[in-house]
C-alpha cells in the first residue's frame, strides 16, 4: 500500500525537529503555490511544540505564506483559555504569535471558560470544520497533520480501549475520564486524521519505543490507537534512535536516517 507508514529515524530530538521544521517551510510554499491556501493540524507535547519553536528560529521562516495557512488542532485540553497547558496557547507562544498569521484562519478549540459545555464545544468545532470545507465535502482538505504519540500508543486524545477508537461518524468528540490529566478534552477522530494528505507522527525517547513497535507490527487499534493511522498519501513516523528500538528492521529504509546536518 502506498500509504503504509514509512519510518524515518533521526539521530535525536533536535535532528527530528530540525528536519520537520525545514520540511514545513518547503511544504507550505509548495501547497499554497498550487492551491492558494493550506490546512495544517497542530499537536501539543514536547516534540510537537519543539517543532514549532524550531520553525520560528529558522532563517527561512518568513518564506512561508503564513497568511494563507489554516491552523487547526488535533486535540485540546478542556481548560481555561489562558491555561499554559492548552495546546493552543503553547503553539501561539512557540510560533503563531511571532508570524503574520491570519487570525480568521487560526481555528482553536473552545475553552472551559467560554461559557459553553464540552459537548457544545465539540459540536462547534465540527461545524467550523464543515464551514471551511469545499462544496460537497465534509472537511477541509488537510495537507499536513502533526501527531504526537503517548507511551500507551494514544494519539490526539484517543486512548486505548476508548469508544473513540472505533468512532466513524463524528469528526470531533468530547472526551471524558481521560487516563491522562486533565480528564476532559476534545479530539478529532481517526477518520478525520486519516483524511489528510500527509500525517507526521512524532515520537522520541525510549518510553515511546514499545508503542511505535507494536503499532508497526500490526497491533489492534483498540490496544494501540497509533496502529489505525493511515494518511491518504504519506504516513511518516518520525522517531529518534531510542524510539526506534522496537521498530521491525524491514520497515526502516537505510536511506531514511537523518542528523541535524541533513537539512
Amino acid at each position: 500500500m502506498t500509504n503504509a507508514p514509512k519510518v524515518i529515524v533521526h539521530e535525536d530530538r533536535a535532528a527530528l525537529q530540525a528536519f520537520l521544521a525545514a520540511r514545513f517551510i518547503y511544504r507550505m510554499v509548495q501547497v499554497v503555490g498550487e492551491f492558494d491556501e493550506a490546512n495544517v493540524v497542530l499537536t501539543g507535547g514536547t516534540v510537537g511544540i519543539g517543532v514549532l519553536e524550531t520553525i520560528n528560529a529558522l532563517p527561512e521562516r518568513d518564506l512561508a505564506p503564513w497568511g494563507q495557512i489554516h491552523f487547526w488542532w488535533g486535540d485540546e485540553r478542556w481548560l481555561p483559555r489562558d491555561d499554559p497547558e492548552r495546546n493552543e496557547l503553547q503553539a501561539r507562544r512557540a510560533l503563531l504569535d511571532h508570524v503574520p498569521v491570519d487570525e480568521s484562519r487560526v481555528h482553536a478549540f473552545a475553552a472551559s471558560d467560554d461559557g459553553i459545555g464540552l459537548d457544545e464545544a465539540a459540536e462547534r468545532y465540527q461545524a467550523e470544520l464543515a464551514a471551511a470545507a469545499p462544496p460537497n465535502l465534509p472537511l477541509p482538505p488537510f495537507d499536513l497533520v502533526y501527531l504526537g504519540v503517548g507511551p500507551d500508543g494514544h494519539i490526539a486524545s484517543i486512548f486505548p480501549g476508548m469508544p473513540a477508537v472505533r468512532e466513524r461518524e463524528a469528526a470531533v468528540l468530547p472526551v471524558r475520564h481521560s487516563p491522562k490529566p486533565p480528564p476532559e478534552r476534545l479530539t478529532l477522530t481517526i477518520p478525520v486524521i486519516n483524511s489528510a494528505a500527509r500525517v507526521a507522527v512524532l515520537a522520541t525517547g525510549a518510553e515511546k519505543a514499545s508503542a511505535v513497535g507494536l503499532a508497526l507490527a500490526g497491533a489492534s487499534p483498540d490496544e494501540v490507537p497509533l496502529a489505525a493511522i493511515r494518511a491518504r498519501r504519506r504516513t511518516g513516523i518520525h522517531v529518534d534512535r531510542a524510539a526506534a528500538a522496537q521498530v521491525p528492521p524491514r520497515l526502516i529504509d537505510p536511506g531514511e536516517f537523518w542528523t541535524s546536518a541533513d537539512n
